[in-house]
């Protein structure tokens, strides 16, 4: 059968109906240019042939010592992680709309959502949104719902610079107002002067990313009460990982966030050059109608077993259409599939292992690298596993030249950070690196710039307080 199990006839009634003369004219906005002509396919190979250009092209990637972070994280994933979520029933789950028969990928989901829960400390879990950058811009939605009166949210610049820029791209139509709150150059946390001239205007929440974008700990609790006494929801943007042994969300301060959102990639889900992820959103009770995406509910039937089913569906764009809580919510089943088996074996200890050991390997990078003349580490404040470095030569020539090596070093900052010069790298350690690792990574920077530091003197911009939206 066909994708699409329509005749040729059917086809034509169809259009007819339309006033259509065919198919093609139906996407006759878009001009012919952007349109590809042919897909230009290699001829058919058999399965062996396949297996081997399959193989080919899994040797490109190599094999590279990473120390890149910056919301993407290379953890250890158990191998029953996927040999269970592989399985055909997790593997090719449809949406789960008919309760009757979908009773083992709402169990599932339940369970995702009781562990999401419980770790940031939340009321209600959701069962997951498209990544962690749209569930925040979900959650600037939610927050000027609820607040009614002001369409004005405050967002640090030590917030995931691609993050601010998507949720810019959602709710800036919307006439909603994003507020950049820079960052102090000497410890990287939200400027207490940018909140202070801030605290006499409505607005409608404060996002507070913990650790932010340089990995840097905010000072959650101060932010969370300060946002409250002035009338403002807290949207806490969290990394799971972390809450292994950093407060949950919902005990900063006195009262805890509102709303809790984040990339659930580093719970179970390989980098996968890029994808997909899921990205996770929890919130307290009296926020639960505004919370956009699916959420199950446990029940009882009349004999009184227990079943499982989708509740409060009539905010979700197949039934109210346009006047939707959101169109773009969905849950990444199989992905949540993955991070319930992931949490489901690591347990609370495992996962505080986890969060442990790679604090401690970046801690432990960290010294090496700043013992090398010429790398200092930026801000002075606490972090949790990553940290930035500046070198004496350019960032990206000092990363050019680690990956010759195989290794890659971290972010350049320049592009994503202008304001901090030409020099500033993003690195991570999480528990996969070793302490042979960190000494390779270290013994060749150190080298780079030794070499570097003999040719052409090189001057290192300071980073200034004008942060770029």
């Amino acid at each position: 059968m066909p994708y699409i199990p329509h005749t040729e006839e059917d086809i034509q009634a169809m259009l007819a109906a339309i006033g259509a003369n065919s198919v093609e004219d139906l996407f006759d906005e878009i001009p012919a240019a952007l349109k590809a002509v042919g897909l230009e396919l290699p001829a058919g190979l058999n399965e062996r042939e396949i297996s081997r250009l399959m193989e080919e092209r899994a040797a490109q990637d190599g094999r590279w010592l990473n120390f890149i972070g910056a919301g993407a994280y290379e953890h250890h994933i158990p191998a029953a992680v996927w040999q269970i979520a592989g399985r055909g029933e997790y593997y090719t789950a449809y949406t789960p709309y008919q309760a009757e028969a979908s009773q083992g990928t709402l169990q599932t989901l339940y369970e995702y959502q009781s562990m999401m829960a419980s770790l940031t400390g939340m009321d209600v879990s959701n069962a997951s949104l498209y990544d962690g950058a749209s569930a925040l811009a979900e959650a600037v939605l939610m927050a000027v719902r609820a607040h009614k009166s002001s369409r004005r949210v405050l967002v640090p610049a030590s917030l995931n610079p691609v993050w601010q820029r998507v949720v810019k791209s959602i709710v800036g139509n919307q006439g909603i107002e994003l507020v950049p709150l820079p960052y102090c150059t000497e410890g990287g946390h939200v400027m207490a002067e940018s909140l202070a001239s801030h605290g006499g205007q409505d607005c409608a929440a404060l996002v507070v990313p913990q650790p932010n974008f340089f990995g840097v700990l905010e000072e959650a609790d101060a932010l969370t009460d300060w946002a409250h006494a002035h009338n403002m929801r807290v949207i806490a943007v969290v990394n799971p990982t972390s809450l292994g042994v950093l407060k949950a969300p919902g005990e900063w301060g006195t009262k805890g966030a509102d709303i809790t959102v984040g990339e659930g990639q580093p719970l179970g889900a390989p980098l996968s050059s890029g994808g997909p992820y899921f990205g996770f959103m929890a919130c307290k009770q009296e926020l639960v109608r505004q919370m956009p995406g699916r959420i199950v509910g446990r029940t009882v039937d009349l004999e009184g077993r227990e079943g499982f089913t989708l509740t409060l569906q009539a905010r979700e764009q197949h039934i109210r259409r346009s006047k939707a809580t959101s169109n773009i919510c969905t849950n990444q089943g199989l992905m949540v599939t993955a991070a319930t088996i992931y949490m489901a074996l690591l347990g609370p200890e495992g996962l505080a292992k986890v969060a442990a050991t790679s604090h401690a390997n970046t801690r432990r990078l960290v010294e090496k690298l700043t013992a090398i003349p010429g790398v200092e580490r930026l801000f002075s404040e606490p972090f949790f596993h990553e940290a930035v470095i500046t070198v004496e030569p350019p960032a990206g020539e000092v990363l050019r030249a680690l990956e010759a090596q195989g290794i890659l070093g971290g972010l350049d900052l320049s592009e994503w950070c202008p304001e901090l010069g030409g020099h500033a790298i993003l690195v991570c350690a999480t528990e996969t690196k070793t302490e042979g690792d960190l000494d390779r990574y270290a013994g060749h920077l150190e080298r780079i710039v030794s070499k570097r530091s003999q040719g052409p003197a090189c001057t290192k911009l300071k980073p200034t307080a004008d942060s770029k939206w």
